[in-house]
């Protein structure tokens, strides 16, 4: 009798562990959101696409320039794009009301407000052309120290319109060791009898003063083709890594001891030391996202095809489109959301 019943309390033994195992493995197979009482993840593969980083600086006087741009890329992609709008403090409030209520109020956004106090000491006082100076047009130095989120980010100046996807401009491919790719000036045959045409210069001659001990020891020829800053894409793990912003911030500073280059050359205070920290290592951007030179004539003008076919237009130089004279100016208005206070408007011949 005893045998019998320690048998059948081994089989109920044996029962209930053959019990415990099954459940044990179907509880296992459950989505770990299941187990964690969370929601189950539905979303379809284009609404888990990661976002797209667009970095443009929106200066007073000159916002309704960040805003047509930001139109113009939000109306021409599919992508899911996180726009990272930067101001100085005493516009944040303006910014904000100019997205929320114009056509705007839809886009992904963040106002990062850039403190100026970080170019304290580092910018030489030039008289030829103060709005090189704005303390904006340095925040594409500053990227890693305001972008933390990313690994690669979409760097535009305010005044560009863009035609294509900004998904195409982000895949740029970036080589192993390059922080930063950027538009060669000598990259495209079609702009060059605009370069031509208005004197422009298109290599390191144009931007540095060759004058200068300092210059000539970095052993860079004066023929080198030069780049365009105003429009890159960035690998911030590449750009901390290589301590770029350390490196630009470096070259400020020597040009506001010894006058290495200045306003009255090609590209003013903020491209020149670009040109130098990045020389020989940048990867390039496709030709037609990056079609500049249309704000430095308002005479010289490229074909409607040729612009029809560029994905990326940019007014680089004194005449903008939203003044006047420019140049093209049809492509840019189109763009163009008013300003809702009012303040913001438009300089034309009959105004």
């Amino acid at each position: 009798m005893a045998v019998l019943r320690k048998i059948n309390q081994i089989l109920l033994f044996l029962l209930v562990f053959t019990i415990c195992v099954i459940l044990y493995n179907k509880v296992h197979k459950m989505p770990s959101t299941l187990l964690k009482n969370e929601p189950v993840d539905l979303e379809s593969p284009e609404e888990m696409e990661e976002d797209i980083p667009v970095v443009i600086c929106a200066a007073v006087g000159r916002m309704g320039a960040a805003f047509a741009a930001v139109s113009s890329i939000y109306s021409n992609s599919g992508s899911n794009i996180l726009f990272y709008i930067v101001g100085l403090k005493n516009s944040i409030l303006h910014i904000r009301k100019w997205i929320e209520n114009s056509k705007l109020k839809d886009i992904k956004f963040k106002i990062v407000e850039f403190n100026p106090m970080v170019l304290k000491g580092k910018i030489r006082p030039d008289a030829a052309r103060p709005e090189l100076l704005q303390p904006l047009n340095f925040v594409r130095f500053y990227l890693p120290l305001l972008i933390h989120e990313h690994e690669k980010v979409i760097y535009l100046d305010d005044d560009v319109i863009v035609q294509g996807d900004i998904q195409e401009l982000y895949d740029t491919k970036l080589a192993p060791g390059h922080a930063a790719a950027f538009s060669d000036d000598c990259d495209l045959p079609s702009t060059h009898e605009m370069v031509r045409s208005v004197g422009m210069q298109n290599t390191y001659m144009g931007f540095l003063d060759y004058r200068k001990q300092t210059i000539r020891d970095l052993g860079i020829s004066p023929s080198t083709c030069s780049f365009n800053p105003g429009v890159f894409v960035a690998n911030m793990t590449e750009w901390k890594h290589q301590r770029i912003t350390k490196q630009l911030e470096k070259w400020m500073q020597k040009n506001a001891e010894e006058n290495l280059y200045s306003s009255t050359l090609a590209g003013g205070v903020a491209t020149s030391p670009m040109l130098i920290v990045f020389h020989g290592k940048y990867s390039p951007i496709t030709p037609l996202w990056h079609i500049r030179h249309l704000g430095w004539s308002p005479d010289a003008r490229y074909s409607e095809q040729f612009l029809h076919e560029a994905k990326l237009l940019h007014w680089n130089g004194r005449y903008k489109p939203w003044d006047y004279p420019s140049i093209h100016t049809d492509l840019w208005e189109k763009w163009f959301v008013p300003d809702p206070s009012g303040t913001f408007k438009l300089i034309r011949p009959n105004s």
